[in-house]
Order: structure tokens, then C-alpha cells, then sequence
């Protein structure tokens, strides 16, 4: 087993790679793949890391990002490539201001502004990580999920999802939480050591953090990524980054869903490096079709 995990390890963290690989077909325009998916559209989470990416690759690399909101326009198809086109929007002494459109078929399947800025000086202060059981002591996707292997969606999570995810309340990838809650804490990290600069590995996180983002508000209405019938797509996702850290060292997502209504949830993230440092915050509104709620009734 174990060298089958190192298998699919390899395997997803180099598919994962491989999307933010962009071709350069211009000053500002870039061409990106997309990992496979088992319903055949793009994962959100890949396509706003590589906007963020395709912004940076414009920007002085003295500038780091520290914020970015999106919003999906229209699914993508993951088997066709994405052009990214960047419209430099400001660049300031301090600041630095660029606007992304991800395009198929000449049609935006994404629009994302982010915002640079020059390392400087100020007040510090942050929210404090909570205490929860380290990574090592929780059960790992891979573990969850390796019994499912050959269904097409546990093979995406095994062999082309990038990311280790292991839940402190426990996974709903295969059945909802026994105990519905709206806040879930989750430690993720890409499953294998890389070497990359720091726009890259911010960029991962931004890619990681659309795999989890929704997860409370399916868990608050005893929901799993298994349950029939549901749906749900992303709306709008926001990332501001705080401070650097590592997409290959352990984050701690402390997560909750704030409200539901209306078809649509809202859901935020507080991420904290393992040494307690806050390293971003997310939010995102997506869109939400619960059937099983309706037929409970």
C-alpha cells in the first residue's frame, strides 16, 4: 500500500505541477491544461491558481501577492486548453494592480483581479490557531479513500488531486458528518516536497483551498460529496495572503459556514502555518442544491 501511495502521490502532485506549467504566447498571455476530472469540468481551484500565477508572471517578483477575488463566470472544459489574458491595471510604488480573464472559446470561464504589494514594514497582530490533533494523528484522504479506488471520482482524489486533506471532525467525502456542524478544521498540504518560488506556492494555496472551502456548509445540512442527486458549483472565491508559507508544509484550515439562502452558502477560512502563524484568509459563496433536504421534509 504504501508504495502505491507514493505512486499516486507522484502522480497527482505532478499533474497538479503540471497545470501551473503556463506557455507564455505573449507579454500578458498565457495558455494553461487542466487536470482530468471525472465530470470533464475544470476544477475551480486549478483555474484561480492559475489566474493568480498568470498575474504574477507579469508583476516585478519583488511584488508578492496578498489578495485576489475571482468570480466563475461558466464551467470550463478540463480537456480543452485555457488562455489567460492579464490587463495591467496599476503599477504603483507600493502597490501593483493586475486583472485576469481565463478564456475558452473566447468566452471568460473566470475573471479574477489580484493585488501585489513591496514588502514593508507595520503593526502585527493575528488571530490565535486553535488546538487540534496534529496531521500525523488523523487519518489521511488516500486512507479514506483507497478502498473506493476504481470509482472515477475516488480516482481523481487519489491519483490526480494534488493535496493531502485529513479532517479533525472526520471526512464527508464518502458520508455526511453523524454530528451536522457549520465549522469543520482540516490540515492539508501538497503530498509531496517541491521546490518552487513564492508566487507558485501561493498560488497553491489558492488551488488547495477551493477543495475544502465549501465543505462546512455541506456538512451543517448532513450532506457528503457522495450524496445523490446534489449539486454545487463555486460563485465567487476571495484569498488574501498574510504571510509566507509553504503549500508543501502542513496548513490548518479552521473553517465555517456563516449562512445559507437563497440556493447559495457562504463559507470562510482562517489558514495557519503549524507553527501558528496566520498565513491567509478565505472566503467564497457557491451555489447549493440540496435534493435530500427537500425529500426529508
Amino acid at each position: 500500500m504504501e508504495h502505491l501511495e507514493d505512486t499516486w502521490a507522484e502522480t497527482a502532485v505532478g499533474a497538479g505541477m503540471g497545470a501551473l506549467d503556463l506557455r507564455r504566447l505573449g507579454d500578458t498571455t498565457f495558455e494553461g491544461d487542466s487536470l482530468p476530472m471525472p465530470g470533464g469540468r475544470v476544477f475551480g481551484g486549478q483555474v484561480l491558481s492559475q489566474a493568480v500565477l498568470a498575474a504574477g508572471l507579469t508583476v516585478d517578483e519583488a511584488h508578492a501577492v496578498h489578495s485576489m477575488h475571482g468570480y466563475f463566470l461558466r464551467p470550463g472544459d478540463a480537456s480543452k486548453p485555457i488562455t489567460f489574458e492579464v490587463e495591467l491595471l496599476r503599477d504603483g510604488r507600493s502597490f501593483t494592480a493586475r486583472r485576469t480573464h481565463a478564456l475558452q472559446g473566447g468566452a471568460p470561464i473566470l475573471s479574477v483581479i489580484a493585488s501585489f504589494q513591496l514588502p514593508q514594514a507595520g503593526p502585527e497582530h493575528q488571530v490565535v490557531m486553535p488546538e487540534v490533533p496534529r496531521p500525523d494523528e488523523l487519518p489521511s484522504g488516500v486512507d479514506i479513500l483507497a478502498p473506493f479506488a476504481g470509482h472515477p471520482t475516488a480516482d481523481f482524489w487519489l491519483e490526480s488531486a494534488p493535496f493531502d486533506v485529513r479532517h479533525v471532525e472526520g471526512s464527508i467525502f464518502v458520508k455526511p458528518d453523524a454530528a451536522p456542524k457549520a465549522y469543520q478544521t482540516a490540515w492539508m498540504r501538497v503530498r509531496q516536497p517541491i521546490e518552487a518560488s513564492d508566487l507558485v506556492h501561493r498560488a497553491l494555496i489558492a488551488f488547495g483551498s477551493d477543495q475544502v472551502i465549501l465543505e462546512p456548509a455541506l456538512r451543517r445540512h448532513g450532506a457528503s460529496w457522495a450524496t445523490p442527486n446534489m449539486s454545487f458549483a463555486s460563485l465567487d472565491h476571495a484569498i488574501w495572503w498574510h504571510r509566507p508559507a509553504r503549500a508543501d508544509e502542513w496548513l490548518l484550515f479552521v473553517q465555517d459556514a456563516t449562512t445559507a439562502q437563497g440556493g447559495r452558502g457562504l463559507t470562510g477560512a482562517w489558514v495557519f502555518a503549524e507553527d501558528g502563524r496566520l498565513v491567509a484568509s478565505v472566503a467564497q459563496e457557491g451555489m447549493l442544491r440540496m435534493p435530500h433536504l427537500e425529500s426529508a421534509r
